[in-house]
């Protein structure tokens, strides 16, 4: 297991990697190049200056979260095909730069939705928070604005402002498109990107949708167990996996997310793990919430307990985090309550492991 944490190149992070060095335990992070359109190649240079300076720091580059897929990918429309051979050549471009794990999303329109960027809480923080009423009457527009106006400055992946004006045009093209179509593209997507992920040993980790459960009319599908067996199933590669994020699937109630740690992992589709609380107030009102279990809904011992029981190998990173301290970063991404969260998780994980081992269970 790697403990690894997001950064965002080109000046658009608060966050130094100098800092995220001196974090214990933390071997890398997971970055992107959010300055290329969608759908476009991300050149080899730009990769590597990149990764250069992630090295220079004293860090890795194994993560890459995440290349977007195109909009007319997810529609299945004739233009598709080219947008898929740029995502290939983009794939090798990475597996030539040491890339060894692909966060992506499969959401159409949004890549997530929020109600409030810095909500505050009873000791001072400020926390990410979804109002699921308050969504519903929100037009993509007025929350994209609504978030802007608490993004500090940052860029908001998924809502950059080049593809508001499409927002509207594209839900309204999926009212008409049924979930099967919808599972239909996203299998000629993989079967047509992952022999590629194979050739140039890149694990392909799709992120769940977020929030798991529909909005406005579109097409939600990973969302629960069962709809990942179905995802699964769509190309039973290997290099076809998940990235688990407990905060996603964990905003839904019904999810174990435990058992989903088992199962999945003892089938070796997990390739990331995305881990944080959430602290729900009804079943579709919810708070990010710090790692802490006490802190939520979710049991991260029991979840970090199933990830190693499951032989899990690959990366995890703390997700969102709350503004603490008076630190002024971008929504869910300061350093301090990450920092916190990752040393969290790296001390449930330690004693997980020397537990098992003086118990014989797993040498």
């Amino acid at each position: 297991m790697k403990m690894i944490m997001r950064w965002f190149p080109h000046g658009d992070d608060s966050v130094t990697l100098e800092q995220i060095r001196q974090v214990p335990g933390v071997s890398g992070v997971a970055t992107c190049l959010p300055k290329i359109p969608v759908g476009e190649v991300w050149p080899l240079e730009e990769i590597l200056a990149v990764k250069n300076e992630v090295n220079a720091a004293g860090l890795e580059m194994e993560v890459i979260e995440s290349v977007n897929i195109h909009e007319d990918i997810k529609k299945g429309l004739p233009t598709r095909d080219q947008y898929i051979a740029n995502y290939i050549k983009t794939l090798e471009n990475l597996g030539k730069a040491g890339v060894k794990c692909l966060c992506y999303n499969f959401m159409p329109v949004m890549d997530w939705a929020r109600s409030d960027l810095a909500a505050p809480l009873d000791d001072g923080s400020f926390v990410m928070a979804y109002r699921h009423e308050e969504v519903l009457q929100m037009n993509p527009e007025k929350m994209a604005k609504a978030m802007e106006g608490k993004a500090r400055g940052y860029s908001l992946p998924g809502w950059e402002p080049e593809r508001l004006d499409a927002m509207a045009r594209d839900i309204e093209f999926y009212q008409s498109m049924t979930k099967e179509q919808y599972w239909d593209n996203m299998k000629y997507f993989l079967d047509a990107v992952v022999p590629y992920a194979e050739e140039y040993d890149i694990k392909m980790a799709i992120h769940p949708d977020d929030p798991p459960w529909p909005l406005y009319g579109l097409p939600k599908v990973i969302t629960n167990s069962e709809n990942i067996r179905t995802f699964l199933d769509l190309n039973n590669s290997q290099y076809n996996g998940l990235t688990l994020c407990t905060g996603s699937l964990g905003s839904d109630l019904n999810n174990d997310l435990p058992a989903m740690m088992r199962e999945f992992g003892s089938m070796k589709r997990i390739h990331f793990a995305h881990v944080r609380n959430v602290h729900h107030l009804n079943e579709k009102d919810f708070d990010e919430a710090a790692h802490l279990s006490a802190c939520g809904d979710l049991d991260m011992y029991a979840i970090m307990e199933a990830l190693y029981e499951s032989g899990f190998d690959g990366y995890i990173r703390p997700d969102h985090g709350r503004m603490i301290w008076g630190e002024q970063a971008r929504p869910g991404y300061g350093l301090y309550d990450r920092a916190i969260g990752a040393n969290y998780l790296l001390g449930l994980w330690e004693a997980i492991d020397k537990s098992y081992k003086k118990k014989g269970e797993i040498q």
